[in-house]
């Protein structure tokens, strides 16, 4: 972000407004992805505060190896990167518990400049819990927590450069080419000089690894996925019967990435009372969430179209996963 001496907080907006506005929101994407001929719904509705917390649940998984694989390259690389950056400020979109986001804070401090940190995700619970927790253990940096989905158009707070933007997680997977370019363009455009993005990415492998990583033995993402219908049944009314919806999640070759689907398990029909009736046959399935898997040369197209430059390219020994770092081209 470009370097302010400014010290000012965003204004932050009305909870009834807010939870308005959020809810006017889903009703729209609810609607649209429902009435589809392939039924969708996104991905962001996960993430209430039941969500995030399975979500955390996900990544301590045996088969889940991407948060493993991250935070060991964060472990590795993040001293070179803190030393190459000089960041005083910390930007993290889709922050959920800032677990891996300490090992980057650490390293700030170890180098003297640990001004602020803005996490911005779309769970306001679970982030107001997190930037309270980092206030407490980082009593001497700035915490400005950003309620936002970073799908949509959002602001920051002004902060003091250098930036380093963190976008990890591989949460870009979870975009199409065209909706990832859209987000970095934004992000791209907001960059000084001097900032930097740090971006996390899992890559193409054996579809094995990738279809236990998104079906474990414990049945954590099936409930994570399946709280997606809860949560329409508690904020809209509808009335999804849980029991007759399975979780499924498979890899496509053709796309390279992980599908997950709630599919029927016989022709039902449910109500959600400001959008109608939704009829669903047997077998028939809602798309809840894509997870693309990349190689180098796919992330550098995508960086370049959004007006950014690769500078390091950091994979893991085994390949499974890759940071990189990258600069807003002039």
């Amino acid at each position: 972000m470009r370097e302010s001496p400014s010290r000012a907080r965003i204004a932050p907006e009305s909870a009834p407004y807010t939870v308005r506005r959020s809810r006017e929101q889903m009703l729209s994407d609810v609607r649209e992805g429902l009435s589809a001929t392939a039924k969708q719904l996104s991905p962001k509705y996960f993430y209430d505060e039941r969500g995030s917390e399975l979500f955390e649940e996900i990544t301590q998984l045996p088969e889940y190896y991407l948060t493993r694989a991250e935070r060991v390259l964060l472990e590795q690389k993040i001293d070179g990167i803190i030393v190459a950056v000089r960041p005083c400020s910390l930007v993290e979109l889709g922050a959920g518990s800032a677990t891996k986001t300490r090992i980057i804070i650490d390293a700030m401090h170890e180098r003297g400049c640990a001004e602020c940190y803005v996490p911005i995700d779309v769970s306001r619970d679970f982030l107001e819990a997190t930037a309270k927790q980092l206030e407490a253990d980082y009593p001497d940096m700035r915490v400005m927590p950003v309620v936002s989905d970073i799908t949509e158009p959002f602001s920051l707070p002004p902060t003091v450069g250098p930036t380093l933007v963190a976008f990890l997680g591989s949460t870009i997977g979870n975009f199409s080419k065209e909706e990832s370019i859209a987000l970095l363009s934004h992000i791209s455009a907001s960059m000084a000089a001097s900032d930097r993005l740090l971006l996390g990415a899992d890559l193409v492998k054996d579809p094995k690894i990738l279809e236990r990583a998104y079906n474990d033995s414990q049945g954590v993402t099936a409930e994570f996925n399946l709280n997606l219908l809860r949560r329409l049944n508690r904020e809209l009314n509808a009335n999804f019967p849980l029991t007759d919806f399975e979780h499924r999640a498979f890899y496509s070759s053709e796309q390279r990435r992980i599908e997950m689907h709630l599919v029927a398990r016989r022709q039902l029909t449910v109500t959600i009372p400001e959008i109608g009736e939704i009829h669903f046959e047997r077998g028939e399935s809602i798309r809840t969430e894509v997870s693309y898997k990349y190689d180098r040369a796919t992330l550098e197209e995508i960086l370049r179209v959004s007006g950014l430059s690769m500078e390091s390219w950091m994979p893991a020994d085994d390949a499974s996963f890759a940071l990189l770092l990258a600069r807003a081209e002039s």
